[in-house]
């Protein structure tokens, strides 16, 4: 039973499965564009992309890592029915590609669907595509629904909350005046007593 195991089968060995991936992400470096089926593209993406990012940093033990994952086949191109060679591709992936996406934090491929279907098993076809140049970066990310009614939440509490601050602030402000009011009396019965006893004393005196 294969549960909690990793990637996808996709009807094949280990072996089998590895040098698909190879295949299929060399032609996609060498023509940019691969049309395949969706289950597919899905698994050969990330490897993609690890790729593109070793490529970017340019060092010799990246080549030499990526020379290891992925292999180094000539690029052969037919001019007047002969063959001429044009490179390899890890060298068109650290010449071409990594300084293409220098800029860019992730996200070097794209997947579009087509509506076409593979005749045989029926299976779903799709574009596996490179992200060209002039591709622009998406920095604003959008938020989900939950982050919104989170977020909603918590202003409708804080607003709940500065009024009963408000009213409890209210609410103590005349407690203050009282207090004075209870005071004014005994200053003013204290200064009609000193008179008194002044009178007092001078009757005894005289």
């Amino acid at each position: 039973m294969r549960h909690r195991v990793a990637g996808r089968q996709l009807s094949r060995t280990s072996a089998h499965r590895r040098a698909m991936r190879r295949n299929l992400v060399q032609s996609l470096i060498e023509h940019e564009t691969v049309s395949t089926t969706i289950e597919k593209a899905k698994e050969v993406k990330p490897f993609v992309d690890k790729l593109i990012t070793l490529a970017k940093k340019g060092k010799l033990q990246h080549r030499r890592r990526a020379i290891s994952l992925l292999g180094n086949r000539r690029i052969v191109a037919y001019e007047d029915g002969e063959p001429v060679a044009k490179g390899t591709v890890v060298g068109k992936l650290f010449s071409e590609l990594g300084p293409r996406y220098l800029d860019r934090p992730g996200g070097y491929t794209r997947i579009v669907r087509l509506s076409l279907r593979r005749l045989g098993d029926n299976g779903e076809l799709v574009l596996l595509q490179l992200l060209g140049r002039d591709e622009p970066v998406k920095k604003e990310r959008k938020t989900s629904a939950k982050k919104r009614s989170r977020t909603k939440k918590s202003r409708a509490a804080g607003e709940v909350r500065k009024p009963a601050k408000a009213e409890a602030a209210a609410r103590e402000q005349p407690a203050e005046p009282a207090e004075e009011t209870q005071e004014q009396p005994r200053a003013e019965t204290a200064a009609t007593e000193g008179p008194e006893v002044e009178t007092g004393e001078q009757e005894k005196e005289s």
